[in-house]
């Protein structure tokens, strides 16, 4: 048998075993079901319908009702400890009301959402060592949250507006699509490397975000969120994590600015936004110790920095066919954090998505991205110290690359299967470490 033809049979095994077969069963029914042409233009948005027409009642009257659920399989055919298949999902049920039409607040609305987390991690149970998830939805806790509850307020024409309440940050700064599967390509970057103060869905955290227009096709942003680690912990959230409370251990501001343009270029909608934020909290150096020495060495206390930041861009631009339907768009993210107090200070990401690709698919989407992920020179070096003194020939962390192909099959208006390829080169930036290939199946269902 061929190297490929082995590789092919892995493939087949590992959505064939007894803990994945219920799933891989109903998607290959769905997918073999519904593989006719395009779905009907008035087949139902979501899996539930309108609940006799009481669906559309409620949103007439200012409440709209929304549920999902996300899943992803994942399988290592080469890299890891060991070769495993991993299932992990999230829940998601929410409502939104309109004040003007409930309580004749004017431009005014009020925000709730709760998520659930289940699963496992293909990257931590069979060791990949890669720096970022090879399954984006796992992660903060494999439990329930609170993760929207705020009210919303804009006046003269949506010229200012102000949220305030418990918020993901990532849903107003730096925000991003999530179509991909590795984390590197999903959701706000910053989160993706400064995850301990930067929250992104589903944890949130007490702030406020005022938002400016300065022109048709620009929008300043700025906030100031609340600095609490507590509201990331595991511990905290199978217990408290569903409450609108407060917990103890605030440390300080996040205060994140963004200037947000929106320009059509040729006819077509683009994205450009300029970023960073900074932190008021205390954060260890990364590389030295209380009295200024190299931390590796004399193994003492971090050095306490007075603060972090860091900063970034987010550009999307479609490039072809018709604005906002289908053709294909391009996106071009890089996110930068200080070298003081951040262990992974880079990220780039750059991708295509093709919605639409064939005639009779047009829902359907195709995307390609290529990223790299990079652990802090700082650190290197000091490992490389730390030999020098000691003999030793530690490996040294640099730059991760990682490359990811899906293909979103649209079968409903409300569900979606997404099989996937990704490829990581020098897991956790050791460029000994042998290359991970994942093959994955994301599945999204909108209730």
């Amino acid at each position: 048998m061929t190297i490929a033809a082995r590789h092919r049979a892995r493939v087949f095994a590992a959505f064939a075993r007894p803990q994945d077969a219920a799933l891989f069963a109903t998607a290959l029914c769905a997918l073999t079901l519904h593989a006719s042409p395009a779905f009907s233009q008035t087949s139902a948005q979501t899996l539930t319908g309108d609940w006799g027409g009481e669906r559309t009642h409620l949103s007439e009257q200012g409440i709209t009702l929304t549920g999902g659920y996300v899943s992803e399989i994942a399988n290592n055919i080469q890299g890891g400890e060991r070769e495993l298949t991993r299932y992990s999902d999230q829940w998601t049920v929410g409502a939104k009301f309109d004040l003007d039409k409930l309580l004749g607040w004017p431009a005014a609305t009020f925000k709730v959402s709760i998520t659930d987390r289940n699963g496992r991690s293909l990257s931590s149970d069979a060791d990949l060592q890669t720096l970022q998830e090879v399954q984006e939805i796992y992660g903060r806790g494999q439990t329930w949250r609170l993760t929207q509850f705020w009210y919303d307020q804009s006046w003269l024409d949506g010229a200012i507006d102000v949220k305030t309440g418990r918020i993901p940050l990532g849903e107003d700064f730096a925000s991003f699509s999530c179509d991909f599967q590795n984390l590197t390509f999903c959701g706000s970057p910053p989160g993706n490397i400064r995850g301990d103060i930067w929250f992104s869905s589903p944890v949130s955290q007490w702030g406020v975000r005022l938002v400016l227009a300065v022109g048709s096709q620009a929008h300043l942003r700025l906030g100031v969120y609340q600095d609490n680690p507590t509201y990331a912990e595991d511990a905290w959230a199978r217990s408290q994590g569903l409450y609108p409370n407060n917990p103890a251990g605030t440390t300080g501001a996040m205060i994140p600015l963004e200037l947000d343009l929106t320009p059509s270029v040729a006819g077509l909608p683009g994205s450009y936004k300029f970023g960073g934020w900074y932190d008021t909290s205390n954060a260890k150096d990364v590389a030295l110790d209380v009295n200024h020495q190299p931390l590796a060495l004399t193994g003492a206390a971090a050095l306490e920095r007075g603060s972090s930041s860091g900063i970034y861009i987010n550009f999307l631009q479609q490039l072809s066919g018709s604005s906002g339907g289908r053709g294909a768009s391009a996106f071009f993210n890089v996110t930068q954090a200080d070298k003081a107090t951040s262990a992974m200070d880079l990220e780039v990401a750059l991708g295509l998505e093709y919605k639409g690709l064939f005639d009779g698919r047009p829902a359907d989407s195709l995307g390609i991205a290529i990223g790299t992920n990079h652990v802090n020179d700082r650190i290197a070096s000091a490992v490389r110290l730390a030999d020098a003194v000691t003999g030793a020939t530690t490996p040294v962390a640099g730059y991760e690359t990682v490359g990811e192909i899906f293909y979103a099959w649209k079968v409903l208006p409300y569900l979606s299967f997404e099989p996937n390829v990704q490829y990581v080169r020098h897991p956790g930036g050791i460029s000994s470490n042998e290359a991970v290939v994942v093959v994955g199946l994301r599945t999204s269902v909108d209730f």
